[in-house]
């Protein structure tokens, strides 16, 4: 509903588009309490949509006509764009995603906005994607809407290049929309299916588009179906996280594993390896539990990826696939050296590598996750850890 809003209205009026979608929801909430939800929501919610826009247009009709000349029939023109129809809404938002990744703005701004402005992400939530505070967020976000006000944004038709340089950018975009479905750091849902299967939609659009359908949108979509996969063993009915060894495998879509495969193999037409190649490899590895040398084929891929991009969470999860192959204690003395003491996940791994040897040094670091971590779904996960230590302990 917004994309389809922001393709009418631009960027010029990116605040009225917001406060369109807004006053819908809320009416909504007060019609439905009172009414009862209607045969048709997502119709009903477009029409009231399609309303308010018609009489935000003919305010700003009447505003424009006193400043220049003008076609008293504009809003009416502009209202017959505002088509709530499936393809409508993919075009628009696909053509939001490219129009938002504008060069003229640093990559970071480009991405923040994009997640909050289509993906609904609050700051909040972009802040823990990338790693940021709130505020930093607020002013790349401020300093981004400003920027795309002064160069008076449309959006309008992109040629191939433009396409190909802002590809980069709508892939990351992506990739973090289906990470924090994936594990959420900020919901009480560890696991937000929707976000996962809004971007697996998002990715396949690309690849069904001639001049988007690269080697690295086949990898990314590959890799999201392969994590997809394992959702629905990822947590318990009480929405508990489940680890990778206790997953019910009988749960796992071989389906989704299946396709994984197709888009892998389609993402190696051609020299390149990128990132998410190199992840889509892992998760592969992840959905094939009768090899006995994966978490060595993990390890290298591990290993590649480290180069690419040296991430906490790449250099964490490394280690993780490092104590499959050669123990607990190596990869101890290799966590201890990155000396990530505000990050949960640090303090995560190094209360699983202790278990074993020393629970009581484990429940220390589990501890101090809990204190980092904002999941609340996590917290539960840790302090289930916790319990089960304890219960260990001898007398």
């Amino acid at each position: 509903m917004t994309a389809v809003l922001y393709r009418r209205f631009g960027l010029k009026h990116i605040e009225i588009a917001e406060d369109i979608v807004s006053d819908t929801f809320a009416t909504a909430s007060a019609n439905w309490v009172a009414n009862g939800i209607p045969e048709n929501p997502v119709a009903w919610l477009y029409t009231v949509a399609k309303n308010k826009a018609r009489d935000c247009l003919k305010h700003l009709n009447v505003v424009e006509n006193h400043q220049k000349e003008s076609n008293p029939d504009d809003h009416e023109d502009g209202i017959n764009d505002l088509e709530f129809t499936r393809q409508h809404i993919s075009d628009s938002q696909l053509a939001m995603i490219f129009a938002v990744c504008n060069p003229g703005i640093s990559p970071e701004a480009q991405i923040c906005l994009a997640l909050q402005v289509l993906c609904g992400f609050s700051v909040e939530v972009i802040a823990n994607a990338f790693l940021a505070k709130t505020e930093t967020i607020k002013k790349r976000l401020q300093r981004a809407r400003a920027e795309l006000r002064r160069d008076n944004f449309q959006i309008s038709v992109l040629t191939k290049s433009e396409i190909m340089r802002r590809m980069d950018t709508v892939l990351k975009t992506l990739y973090l929309l289906f990470n924090e479905g994936y594990f959420s750091k900020t919901s009480d849902k560890q696991v937000q299916k929707e976000l996962c299967l809004e971007a697996i939609r998002l990715i396949l659009l690309l690849t069904e588009n001639a001049l988007t359908n690269t080697p690295q949108a086949n990898a990314l979509l590959a890799l999201f179906c392969f994590q997809s996969s394992r959702l629905d063993a990822r947590v318990n009915n009480k929405g508990e996280a489940i680890t990778y060894e206790q997953q019910d495998r009988k749960l796992w879509d071989k389906a989704l594993t299946e396709k994984g495969n197709y888009y892998l193999v389609e993402a190696c037409n051609g020299n390149e390896t990128s990132k998410y190649h190199l992840e889509a490899a892992i998760a592969y590895w992840h959905t094939t539990p009768a090899d006995t040398n994966k978490w060595q084929h993990i390890l290298q891929l591990y290993n590649q990826l480290v180069i690419i991009e040296r991430s906490p969470v790449a250099l964490l999860n490394r280690i993780f696939a490092l104590a499959k192959v050669n123990g607990h204690a190596p990869a101890i003395a290799e966590t201890e050296k990155l000396n990530m003491i505000e990050n949960s996940h640090y303090h995560e791994l190094l209360g699983y590598l202790y278990t074993a040897t020393d629970p009581a040094q484990a429940v220390v670091h589990y501890d101090k996750a809990i204190l980092l971590t904002k999941s609340s779904a996590e917290k539960k996960t840790l302090q289930k850890e916790i319990q089960q230590l304890r219960l260990k302990r001898p007398e």
